[in-house]
């Protein structure tokens, strides 16, 4: 859930999908759409794919691996993911380097991102990997800043080579893009449609139906943002299905189903849910 997600923000999620899915086999035995429902809201519901699946091949191998080869052998976990739990579950000698351990070794040693996951190799610490990866973390985290690092107080301030400069990875230029929904109300029913299952964008969740700009009544202007992408999004009032493929969803029971981020704001901010 952290991955490319605030901590605020899956705080409280986290929770309630514990108490959901308490257990590997529970969530493994749970239904792909309940899953997704689940982690509305969240984004990036590959990750969510990939966590169901992971569950599902755990069951089927009857218990959970302890090496970062065989973790990174596990749906949606890669180099990172495995590396981090082998090494703080299982105290398996392997280095860790996320966004903030990048900083802190390309400031500290001058060197590109590239030869980082060297560097953090030969810095672990033998006897204490997990901790030592940890504290790399945090010290990025915490004081190694993006861009008004603390270097006064930081523990590596005589071994760095930079202290705080160093060459900026700049940021990724956003697009920006206008998109119209249609929310046709009746009896409160919502009528949603579902994603195609082949896109690569949160294939078979569900949403409002897109409309053009102008089609009806305006009841609401948000802005959403998704990836690289910043959405001005109007909705339109309607009546009706309007030939579109989909179905009546009952507004108090609406939130079971795996609703894209989007929709789930705009019924909120209708006051519908």
């Amino acid at each position: 859930m952290l991955q490319q997600t605030r901590v605020a923000v899956v705080r409280d999620r986290y929770a309630d999908f514990l108490r959901r899915f308490p257990n590997v086999e529970r969530l493994a035995a749970a239904k792909l759409p309940d899953v997704l429902a689940a982690w509305s809201g969240l984004g990036y519901y590959r990750r969510a794919r990939a966590l169901h699946a992971a569950a599902q091949q755990l069951v089927q191998q009857g218990g959970f691996p302890r090496t970062a080869e065989d973790l990174a052998s596990l749906p949606g976990i890669g180099r990172y993911t495995a590396a981090a739990i082998a090494s703080i579950a299982f105290d398996q000698r392997r280095a860790v380097v996320d966004g903030n351990v990048e900083r802190v070794l390309g400031r500290l040693f001058a060197i590109s991102e590239r030869d980082t996951w060297g560097a953090a190799g030969e810095l672990l610490s033998p006897g204490r990997p997990g901790d030592f990866n940890q504290a790399m973390m945090e010290l990025g985290a915490t004081v190694c800043l993006p861009k008004a690092p603390l270097c006064a107080k930081c523990p590596a301030l005589a071994w760095c080579q930079t202290r705080g400069t160093g060459p900026s990875r700049g940021s990724l230029l956003r697009r920006k893009k206008a998109i119209a929904y249609r929310l046709a109300i009746r009896s409160r029913n919502v009528f949603l449609v579902q994603r195609e299952s082949h896109t690569s964008l949160m294939p078979g969740m569900w949403e409002l139906p897109q409309t053009r700009h102008g089609a009806g009544k305006l009841i609401l202007r948000l802005r959403h943002a998704i990836t690289n992408t910043d959405y001005d999004v109007s909705v339109y009032l309607a009546r009706t299905a309007n030939g579109a493929r989909g179905r009546w969803a009952n507004l108090d029971k609406v939130e079971r189903l795996p609703l894209t981020g989007l929709t789930q704001k705009i019924l909120r901010r209708s006051n519908l849910i």
